[in-house]
């Protein structure tokens, strides 16, 4: 890691320095409805922060953030942490019930809500009992009005280079979600380690996510590795769709694009033949990238989808291809600043062509999460951070997703990756999206069941046989679906991911 001094507030580095460096008048973020440059990103922060001392927050307080992807984000956010206190970056597209219990779980003292998303927390915010105020953002703009009563100056807090920053909570996709704790430095050590060597950002960059905020890989993409090198952000609050992606490119000319397979997939299958022409990289993570949906991308668009890994636990990327020697279907290969290991149920070592837990060493590792002891234990152990997902790594030294270690299962006695299976079908013309799980035959003996969502104009009449004979010649003999079911579309989290379990017997 590189040398901090201890006194280190990441707002120093992200936010403050810009207008010492010349960048005042720069834009640092453009939504639909305004353009915040970094002068007013200095002063509209600092005002977020005065305004967390006048609503009674204290060093080390939580602040919850239900919020869309507009300029106000970084605002909250970066006054929160000049503040010493701490936000929490929360999915926006989650129940009552659940934001009920991360409210309850991080204590939050403030809440900060887009005015859209009010409806779904109004029934519980009389019961929360350490919730002390909630501000709205956006529509009538009640977060403005306090903002502008409050000085544009402010001193940053003290804070150390290891103390918590924010939080983000993890997707959830097995039950509910974890508060996962990360340090003041993390954010720039993103941006060092792999943002600048890997995608070689520059303060020339325009930068487009559709990956949101609350995100761990969309707060780097859309927020953190733009502020690092003085580059420009363009924020969506709306849905990223095909068409509002590809109208952005087209209006705001982003030269590095960061999605997620499944997007990528409804982006080809829309039809649309134009990217706007700056871009000179996209990157992708979330889930494995399906080598047809990359090789397609790259042949109609002429740019290269660096595909990699990265987690909430490590804050983003820390595998990925790139530039030159991308190897559709796989994760890449390590890069300095992570060290890499495959191993065993008991922890041994793995070598190449073996199938293993991936675990990872290296600077952005969270402290731990928040009030789950036992949960820290499995996934923080040492320097070392278990991911839970099972990957191959090739001779020369490129890593194959082959699933989470709760969907590998046995066809045979031997292993079936669902990513695999998933792959295969998704290569053929009629499959748009495929997801695999086990499921019991007349035996009892687990097989692969696909769930696919069809092509547009795509007919059903047939398919089982042609895509059992696809799958076979693709992947293997054994690996086969023996049932396929039809759906309209896949069970997922907000970031993008097969929820699997939900399609199991």
């Amino acid at each position: 890691m590189s040398d901090y001094p201890r006194q280190y507030n990441a707002a120093a580095d992200m936010v403050d320095r810009h207008v010492s460096e010349g960048r005042a008048a720069k834009a640092a973020f453009i939504d639909p409805m305004r353009t915040l440059t970094y002068g007013e990103l200095v002063a509209e922060s600092n005002q977020a922060a005065n305004l967390m001392g006048a609503l009674g927050l204290r060093r080390e307080d939580r602040a919850a953030c239900i919020l869309l992807d507009t300029c106000d984000y970084p605002v909250i956010f970066w006054g929160a942490i000049k503040a010493g206190v701490v936000p929490i970056a929360l999915n926006t597209l989650l129940t009552t019930e659940q934001y009920r219990y991360i409210l309850e779980d991080s204590r939050a003292r403030v809440l900060f809500i887009s005015a859209p998303l009010l409806a779904v927390v109004e029934p519980i915010l009389a019961s929360l009992p350490h919730l002390a105020h909630t501000v709205v953002v956006g529509e009538g703009d009640d977060f403005t009005v306090k903002r502008a009563t409050q000085p544009e100056s402010f001193t940053l807090a003290d804070t150390v280079a290891d103390e918590v920053a924010f939080w983000l909570y993890s997707s959830g996709s097995t039950g509910m979600p974890k508060g996962t704790k990360h340090l003041h430095t993390s954010v720039m050590e993103t941006c060092r380690i792999y943002a600048k060597p890997i995608l070689g950002i520059n303060e020339d960059d325009v930068f487009l996510s559709a990956a949101k905020l609350f995100f761990a890989y969309g707060l780097g993409n859309g927020m953190t590795f733009p502020l690092s090198v003085g580059g420009t952000a363009i924020l969506w609050p709306e849905r990223p769709t095909p068409d509002a992606m590809f109208q952005l490119m087209q209006q705001h000319k982003p030269t590095l694009y960061f999605g997620v397979p499944t997007l990528y997939a409804a982006m080809l299958a829309s039809g649309h033949t134009e990217t706007g022409d700056n871009l000179r990289a996209c990157v992708s993570a979330g889930e494995a990238l399906p080598e047809e949906v990359g090789k397609a991308w790259e042949k109609r668009f002429e740019v290269e989808i660096l595909d990699g890994i990265g987690s909430t636990e490590l804050l983003h990327i820390f595998l990925s291809n790139r530039s030159g020697a991308v190897r559709y279907g796989t994760s890449g290969q390590a890069f300095a600043g992570y060290d890499l290991r495959l191993v065993d149920d008991d922890g041994s070592d793995l070598g190449d062509g073996e199938i293993g837990e991936l675990v990872v060493r290296g600077p952005t590792a969270a402290e731990g999460y928040w009030n789950q002891r036992a949960k820290t234990r499995l996934t923080f152990r040492g320097e070392w951070t278990h991911t839970g997902d099972k990957y191959i790594r090739s001779a020369d030294g490129y890593y194959t997703y082959q699933g989470r270690t709760d969907d590998m299962f046995k066809v045979s006695g031997i292993w079936v990756s669902p990513f695999e299976v998933e792959s295969a079908l998704i290569s053929h013309a009629a499959v748009l999206e495929a997801a695999v799980v086990p499921a019991e035959d007349d035996e009892g003996l687990l097989k692969p069941k696909a769930f696919v969502v069809l092509q547009g104009g795509a007919a059903s009449e047939g398919l089982f046989e042609t895509l059992k004979a696809h799958v076979q010649a693709s992947v293997g003999p054994w690996k086969y679906p023996r049932w396929v079911e039809v759906v309209e579309e896949l069970p997922k989290t907000a970031t993008g991911k097969i929820q699997r379990f939900k399609l199991r017997d």
